[in-house]
């Protein structure tokens, strides 16, 4: 467990002048909930898209995983259903046995959820916390980065972290189901964007908008890729190669969709062998 927390936390580490404090930070959080049993409220009801109630009770597992999802900020960019669609098809295809995933939701607004829900097509039963019991139980950290769970028989906490925020916990998660390890072990690199802050400018609400950036390898082993997340659905990456030489540059393109008036600020982060896994790089600008 002392090697599983150590790895955890190097997940989280920070490049900028807080970084150890941070790291502070998520190692008191971290060492709090590793293998704190998670409580559930008695008569959880579960609804699909919000208004639709279905039987359903959270089933003995092996594994299961919780995602909580409070009523701060917005919605849709917390959740990437998606992404989360995408991680469920992938442990269904994986694992012999069913990996429950029980969203909760607090109440905030339901025709948004219901929103996103239907134009999402996440079909799976969604559990509407409009008292806030499942918080109440368990005190959550305030932080969004650890709201999510990765839980065995006993509700007992095994990962802390979003596998679709991070590619890393994603890895953890695989990793604690399936039994494997990595298959490969790379030397490590380091990658540079040529700017870590990108000002789009004016987009018009509606429209999308494309930025290309430059990364270059700076070390001295290869940079194999590993991909990309996003602080948000609106924000997209791609490119079309996967592995840079040593001393070689590669081009990312990144699209945004304004889908709402005022200023935005989003974050693409890239995986790879590098320190810290990832190297992040930022989007503002204003949507009219």
């Amino acid at each position: 467990m002392k090697r599983l927390l150590f790895y955890i936390l190097s997940l989280f580490l920070l490049s900028s002048a807080c970084q150890d404090k941070k790291k502070e930070q998520f190692a008191r959080l971290v060492q709090k909930w590793q293998g704190k049993e998670i409580v559930f409220p008695q008569d959880m009801e579960f609804t699909r898209f919000v208004t639709d109630p279905v039987e359903y009770r959270i089933p003995d597992a092996e594994y299961k995983v919780l995602i909580y999802i409070d009523s701060t900020g917005c919605t849709s960019c917390k959740l990437q259903l998606p992404k989360w669609k995408e991680l469920i098809a992938h442990v269904d295809s994986t694992t012999s046995s069913n990996i429950p995933f029980i969203f909760v939701f607090q109440s905030k607004g339901d025709r948004e959820l219901r929103y996103i829900l239907k134009r999402d097509n996440f079909d799976r039963p969604v559990c509407i916390d409009r008292d806030n019991r499942l918080d109440k139980l368990n005190q959550f950290p305030q932080n969004i980065t650890f709201q999510t769970f990765l839980l065995d028989k006993d509700n007992k906490v095994k990962v802390i972290g979003n596998p679709v925020h991070n590619l890393a916990v994603r890895d953890l998660y695989l990793k604690q189901i399936t039994g494997t390890q990595h298959k490969e072990i790379l030397a490590m690199t380091t990658l540079e964007a040529e700017k870590s802050e990108y000002d789009l400018g004016m987009v018009k609400e509606g429209t999308s908008k494309k930025q290309t950036i430059i990364v270059r390898n700076t070390g001295t082993s290869v940079f194999r890729l590993k991909g990309f997340t996003t602080s948000c659905n609106c924000t997209e990456a791609t490119c079309d190669w996967d592995v840079l030489q040593p001393g070689e540059s590669g081009t990312i393109t990144v699209s945004y969709e304004a889908e709402q008036s005022g200023d935005f600020y989003r974050t693409v982060d890239i995986y790879g062998n590098i320190p810290n896994n990832s190297l992040m790089v930022s989007f503002i600008g204003t949507v009219e």
